[in-house]
C-alpha cells in the first residue's frame, strides 16, 4: 500500500491504528504521521483516538468511473467520449483546455482534489480533497463564438434540473453561473474556450459543487455558503451525483448545439434567484440599482433601471442582490 488515496481507501474501511497503517504501506510511524497531515491539510477530516487509531469523522466515497458510467442511461453514455478520474489537478477545465477536444461528444474529467480551482472574474474556488465535485466537460460547437454567450446558462439549468431531481427542491440560479439556495453559494460554473467567429468552437464547461464542507475549509470562506450535506441532513453518494448531472448535461449540450438558448429560456426562468427582485450593478466605477427583469435572448441580464430597461452581458457587470 503506498500513496495518498491507497492510505485514504484504508481508512474508508474503517478504523486503523497508527502502527498497522505504516506496516501495510512500509513506512516509518513518523512518515505515515507526515502522510495523515497532508491529507488533513487538503481538507480531509482525519480523528486520532487512544486504542482506536485514526478514522474518518465522516463516511467517505471516494470516486470511480465505472460506476458513474455505469449509472448512465444508455443514450447519455453513447454521448461521452471520455471519462477520467484525476487524483488532483491544478484545475479540471485548465487540464481539458490542454487537450484536444472529441470529434464528437464529450470529454469528461473529475477531480478529487483541485490546487488551483478558478471562478469567473479571476476568484480561486475553494477545492478540498474529496469532499466536493469537480467536473469539466470538453465539446465542440457549431454556429461560431457568438452562440457560446448563454452556454453557461444552460448548463446551470441542466445542473439545477438534475439536483432537483435528486432530492434538492431549493437550488436556484443567479445569474451569469451561481448555484445558490436563499443566497448561500452551492455551486458555480465557468465556460472557458474559442475558435472561429462564424466557424467551429470548443468549449470546457466546469462545475464546482459543494457536497461535504470541511470544517477547516468553512472557516476560511469569506461568502454564504451551502453544501448538499446541510440541504437533506445526509451525504450523497458523489458517484450518483456525478452521474445525474450527466445525465443533464450531456443532452442539454446537445441541444443547445443544435437550438441554441431558445429552448432553455423558460426552463432558466423557473429557476431564476434574481427576477422580481432589487439589483446593484456595478460597471466601471459606478454602480446602479435596478429591478431583474429575467434573461434576455442572448443570455444576458435584463435590468428595470429609471423607468427603462437595460441588458448587461456577463463579462461587463457582477450583480448583489439586495
Amino acid at each position: 500500500m503506498s500513496g495518498e488515496r491507497a492510505i485514504l481507501q484504508r481508512l474508508i474501511a474503517g478504523p486503523v491504528s497508527g502502527d498497522a497503517l505504516a506496516q501495510e504501506a512500509g513506512l516509518t510511524r513518523a512518515a505515515m504521521w507526515k502522510r495523515i497531515e497532508t491529507l488533513r491539510e487538503a481538507g480531509v477530516e482525519i480523528d486520532a483516538q487512544a486504542g482506536r487509531g485514526y478514522a474518518l469523522r465522516h463516511p467517505l466515497e471516494l470516486l470511480q468511473a465505472e460506476a458513474i458510467i455505469g449509472a448512465l442511461p444508455p443514450f447519455v453514455r453513447a454521448g461521452v467520449a471520455s471519462l477520467e478520474i484525476a487524483w488532483s489537478l491544478d484545475s479540471t477545465n485548465s487540464e481539458l483546455l490542454r487537450r484536444d477536444t472529441p470529434a464528437h461528444g464529450v470529454a469528461a474529467l473529475i477531480a478529487e482534489r483541485q490546487t488551483g480551482g478558478r471562478g469567473r472574474r479571476g476568484k480561486t474556488w475553494a477545492s478540498p480533497l474529496a469532499a466536493h465535485l469537480y467536473l469539466s466537460l470538453s465539446r465542440q460547437f457549431s454556429g461560431g463564438l457568438a452562440r457560446l454567450g448563454g452556454l453557461s446558462l444552460v448548463a446551470g439549468v441542466a445542473v439545477a434540473e438534475a439536483l432537483h431531481e435528486s432530492g434538492y427542491p431549493d437550488v436556484r440560479l443567479k445569474w451569469p453561473n451561481d448555484l445558490v439556495v436563499e443566497g448561500r453559494k452551492l455551486g458555480g460554473l465557468l465556460v472557458e474556450g474559442g475558435g472561429e467567429h462564424a466557424g467551429p468552437v470548443r468549449a470546457v464547461i466546469g462545475l464546482g459543487l459543494n457536497v461535504r464542507m470541511p470544517e477547516a475549509m468553512a472557516a476560511t470562506l469569506d461568502q454564504p455558503w451551502i453544501d448538499l450535506v446541510h440541504l437533506l441532513d445526509t451525504a450523497p453518494s458523489r458517484n450518483a451525483v456525478a452521474a445525474r448531472l450527466l445525465t443533464h448535461l450531456v443532452p442539454a449540450l446537445d441541444r443547445f448545439d443544435v437550438e441554441g438558448l431558445a429552448p432553455f429560456l423558460a426552463r432558466y426562468a423557473h429557476f431564476d434567484a434574481l427576477a422580481g427582485r432589487e439589483v446593484l450593478v456595478h460597471l466601471a466605477g459606478a454602480t446602479q440599482a435596478g429591478i431583474a427583469a429575467g434573461i434576455a435572448e442572448d443570455g444576458a441580464l435584463r435590468v428595470r433601471i429609471d423607468g427603462g430597461e437595460r441588458v448587461f452581458h456577463a463579462g461587463e457587470v457582477s450583480v448583489r442582490a439586495q
